[in-house]
């Protein structure tokens, strides 16, 4: 007796009252919750045997409980099958069932794969890196490549399935050809998909932007929170969401405030009356910056950058770490210096002139008198 049928007769004491076809199902669930017994029993024993200990078991356990769980699946499909006593086209659907699971299992496979290699690269450059733009380069390269190599294995994995039933075998080699593997595009609603592929990977080679990148998008501010295979999500201020296809990046500009580094220039403007003191001022502010945490020593500078009727134009830039410290940095520099100039500089302030004309009584009289008011 094979071992399906051997199966099958043991179940059938304890389930007497159950058809063929149920006690089947029955003998695949138990099949498939004795490997998952037997996979938690090996990562238990492996996390005690490796250095790195349950973290790199438990990433490994996570990833791969569902590819185990669908390969006993298979298998114990594979080995009830002939004890069912099945019609001859009954059993050749079977069998094509079990080939396209087959081959989804193998693409399954790669994937998870993919990402446990990817994952555990990530792990040990951004342990071993000291420069954050190289671990954040590394990050947004793996992880664009990952998903677009995920997309295209996914992809070539359900076309060969399909293609394994005569029914579907030209919807399936349709997604072949979408995929690349012909190397035509056939129907529209893949090329944006497979545009937004050949993006990803231009991005994750020349990298225009990164992850955690601050950038300025549409007239938002934000920062780069998600890179997907065919879109990016980029947090803004105020905790919106802005979602852009990758495609956006490399056909419209936008601003990229971290693209060499984190360090930036903030700019605060005042508007003043032409009598203020501008040394009194510059000494002030070198005061306030060296007296702040957010200043990072590389820039300062005051300057009267315009004159216009009543007022002049008084710029300060600093520089700062990054954008969220500049942000902070340029608050605090207004703060101080309006109170400075409240306190010490009063007669700064914006003043509106007027010249008033007092013309006599008599309009014979002698040249009116013009008295200015300040």
């Amino acid at each position: 007796m094979d071992t399906g049928g051997f199966l099958l007769t043991s179940l059938k004491p304890l389930l007497p009252w159950l058809p063929p076809w149920a006690r089947a199902l029955a003998a695949i669930v138990l099949i498939v919750a004795a490997a998952y017994l037997a996979q938690w029993a090996l990562v238990a024993i492996l996390s005690r045997l490796f250095k790195e200990g349950r973290s790199l078991a438990e990433r490994v356990f996570r990833r791969t409980r569902g590819v185990v769980r669908f390969a006993f699946a298979i298998i114990a499909v594979s080995i009830l099958t002939p004890a069912l006593h099945l019609k001859h086209d009954q059993l050749d659907f079977v069998r094509q069932c079990l080939l396209a699971a087959f081959i989804l299992l193998v693409g399954w496979i790669a994937v998870v794969t993919t990402r446990i290699i990817a994952d555990r690269y990530l792990t040990r450059v951004t342990r071993r890196s000291r420069d954050p733009m190289h671990a954040r380069a590394a990050q947004t390269q793996v992880r664009i490549l990952t998903r677009a190599v995920n997309t295209l294995t996914v992809l070539l994995a359900v076309g060969a399935a399909l293609m394994t039933f005569q029914e579907v075998r030209e919807f399936g080699i349709s997604i072949f050809a979408s995929a690349g593997v012909a190397g035509i595009v056939l129907g529209l609603a893949a090329r944006p998909v497979l545009e937004n592929l050949i993006a990803g990977i231009q991005i994750a080679v020349t990298q225009p932007i990164r992850i955690d990148d601050v950038v300025v998008v549409e007239g938002e501010w934000g920062q780069v929170e998600e890179l997907n295979s065919t879109y990016i999500t980029i947090r803004l201020w105020d905790r919106r969401r802005l979602i852009l296809p990758l495609n956006y990046f490399l056909e419209k500009p936008f601003e990229n405030w971290t693209h060499n580094g984190t360090s930036i220039i903030g700019t605060v403007m005042f508007y003043l009356d032409y009598t203020v003191q501008i040394e009194k001022l510059r000494a002030k502010l070198q005061e306030i910056l060296s007296q702040s945490e957010l200043w990072d020593r590389d820039v300062s500078s005051l300057q009267v950058t315009d004159a216009k009727t009543d007022t002049i134009e008084v710029r300060v830039i600093a520089s700062a770490a990054n954008s969220s410290d500049v942000w902070d940095l340029r608050c605090e520099i207004r703060e101080k210096m309006l109170d400075y100039i409240k306190s010490e500089l009063p007669h700064a302030l914006p003043r509106h002139r007027t010249t008033n004309v007092l013309l006599p009584a008599d309009e014979d009289a002698a040249a009116p008198q013009i008295r200015p008011a300040g």
